[in-house]
């Protein structure tokens, strides 16, 4: 009688066996980000990629990961994948940690702040304090509730930003403008989609500086995908720079990132971010801030005419509030 006996792996279908797993390991960690890549570089944000792209700042740290996965495993095919997407997605993202060369202005420094207050949650004291502190010219806010506006008066916002336009609404609305100099073709613009968002403005006289039109700036957030139209066209229809005509500036919660095309194709219109021209383009401003398990992302902007030299940005903490403020030191040219 012949009894068969299982046959024993040899060390060579061991080795095979393990290659293959690296091989697979290799290319689930590759694709996923080259994929990220494409998407990021032909601007396909549409659906559910309009959330996931805010995060393209991880996923650009997560490539440089995978491509030492394959290359410390030797699979160059994989790695060859991986160094295209590193190289793409790292050559969107780190020139924001690097300040770039300012516009030859020599008019007056304007200290800008802007500061979500999430439905008038936010902490009014604070806020006061930062404006005192950090010497602020030009104050906008979001979701700005009559109950803020109180609270910020009594503290004594009026006495150190006396000129304002204000449209403090119930909930996440409102919007204001405040200025430590005269204000004037003041107004009111509502974004007409998604959450009907308000968005003050007016014209500021900085002495010994040409006129200056400062805008908070509030368009829809993208929370859901049936959101995502809404959010673009709010995007869309935000004023656009005037490089051949008046000083413009944009200063709010813009719901969106760097990594998203409608506020690339704003900045296109003649504005630079601050925050990325100073070199802190990659520190967040919402996410966690309330308590909720989110990585922080960069969705608060100050937006500058490209004839404003910006000196620096700084990332400030309102308690209350799932939006940290953002204080923009600007020169403005000479008239």
């Amino acid at each position: 009688m012949i009894v068969d006996t299982p046959s024993t792996p040899t060390p060579a279908t061991g080795r095979h066996r393990a290659a293959r797993v690296g091989t697979a390991l290799c290319w689930l960690t590759v694709v996923p980000t080259a994929l990220w890549a494409a998407v990021r570089l032909v601007g396909l944000d549409r659906g559910p990629l309009v959330q996931a792209l805010a995060f393209t700042p991880y996923v650009a740290g997560f490539s440089v990961l995978a491509l030492a996965l394959a290359l410390a495993l030797r699979r160059w095919w994989p790695a060859a994948v991986a160094a295209l997407a590193a190289v793409a997605l790292v050559g969107v993202v780190a020139p924001r940690a690097l300040a770039a060369p300012q516009p030859a202005a020599a008019g007056p420094t304007v200290r800008v702040l802007t500061a979500n207050l999430l439905a008038g949650s936010g902490d009014a004291g604070t806020l006061v304090e930062l404006v005192r502190r950090h010497e602020v010219d030009v104050l906008t806010v979001q979701e700005f509730t009559p109950e803020a506006q109180t609270a910020l008066d009594q503290l004594g916002l009026d006495r150190l930003l006396p000129h304002r336009q204000l449209n403090a609404a119930i909930g996440t609305p409102g919007s204001g403008l405040y200025s430590r100099w005269p204000v004037t073709d003041v107004g009111l613009r509502r974004n007409l989609n998604g959450w009907g968002f308000t968005q003050a403005y007016g014209t500021i006289a900085v002495p010994g500086a040409p006129p200056v039109r400062v805008e908070s700036a509030h368009p829809s957030a993208p929370y859901a995908v049936d959101q995502v139209g809404p959010w673009r066209a709010d995007l869309t229809a935000q004023p656009p720079a005037t490089p051949d005509g008046g000083l413009q500036i944009l200063a709010g919660d813009f719901n969106a990132t760097l990594d998203h095309s409608p506020l690339r194709a704003l900045l296109r219109s003649g504005y630079v971010d601050a925050a990325d021209a100073a070199g802190k383009g990659l520190t967040g401003t919402w996410g966690p801030y309330d308590g909720d398990l989110i990585p922080p992302v960069t969705i608060d902007h100050v937006l500058v005419d490209r004839r404003i030299a910006v000196r620096s940005v700084r990332v400030l903490a309102l308690p209350g509030s799932d939006h940290r403020p953002v204080l923009a030191t600007l020169t403005l040219p000479t008239p």
